[in-house]
């Protein structure tokens, strides 16, 4: 067996990337009033939508490193000669500590790495890299390859309310520059692993335009996977997919795909919360 991946729920990847490519999925959970909830598995998005709504507490929760722990030694038994774990931005959670506390324990080799981001920009990283592995790459270049794509990545998003980044103390830098005007429409871009203020719009429909445009000026130069991830908003999302295809055209890896946001996600962004993937082609070093 090659080098092995492992990410975590917050890739937000499509089964069949999973299936494919064999990659590993260790989830995050969400305590919503004492209740907690395992991402990818427990709410569907009209249930989240009403949590999101409904609940007094909201806080999210990395995996344990027993829950790593258990998936690393599964996969040594399976016959993983090494293992790389990507996982998300560690400014936003001790996953990647967690991953790492894991990998101390066991017999094989495990290389953790902090992608700086999330969503499908994480997970376009996570699947080059395990591509690089099915091609038979030593697991220090596998980590060069997730790293190198994760870097190159952008995360652009659009927010009805700052309440619950807020909320979850995510917000950083964004609370000084939106200040207290909360009739605006934030557009934020994770950057560093850090949530960072792009600009403030009036409207909806100007904020939708402007991530089109955002997007199309990102990564210039070059092929790019694209993902708008949605919360209970599909045909919105389809929507704006189709513009983004308009204006990518003849750069884009593939049309633009469509996936939700999970409830990690959206514990801290809230209900109408959009976000756009932009995942560039690289090779490590360019």
């Amino acid at each position: 067996m090659p080098v092995a991946l492992v990410t975590d729920s917050t890739a937000y990847l499509a089964t069949e990337f999973l299936e494919d490519l064999g990659i590993a999925v260790v989830p995050l959970h969400v305590f919503a009033d004492e209740h907690e909830y395992t991402e990818g598995l427990d709410l569907d998005d009209d249930e989240l939508v009403r949590l999101l709504r409904r609940a007094k507490t909201l806080t999210s929760s990395r995996p344990s490193p027993q829950a790593f722990r258990t998936v690393y030694e599964r996969l040594a038994a399976e016959g993983a000669t090494g293992i790389v774990s990507a996982h998300l931005a560690e400014g936003l959670s001790g996953t990647c500590d967690a991953a790492r506390l894991a990998g101390e324990a066991v017999d094989v080799p495990v290389t953790v790495v902090d992608s700086g981001t999330m969503g499908m920009t994480l997970g376009h990283a996570v699947v080059a890299g395990a591509r690089a592995a099915a091609d038979g790459a030593a697991d220090a270049e596998v980590a060069e390859v997730v790293r190198a794509r994760a870097a190159a990545g952008d995360l652009l998003f659009y927010v009805h309310t700052l309440e619950f980044l807020r909320r979850g103390g995510r917000i950083g830098n964004a609370a000084a520059f939106f200040g207290s005007a909360l009739a605006v429409r934030p557009l934020l871009r994770l950057t560093d692993g850090r949530i960072q203020p792009v600009e403030k719009v009036r409207t909806t429909g100007r904020a939708l335009t402007r991530l089109v445009e955002l997007a199309g000026d990102a990564c210039p130069g070059r092929s790019v996977s694209v993902t708008v991830h949605h919360l209970a908003d599909e045909v919105g999302a389809h929507r704006l997919a189709a513009r983004l295809e308009e204006r990518l055209d003849g750069r884009l890896v593939a049309d633009v795909a469509v996936r939700p946001i999970g409830v990690v996600a959206a514990v801290h962004l809230g209900p109408g919360a959009i976000a756009v993937s932009l995942s560039p082609v690289v090779t490590p070093g360019s």
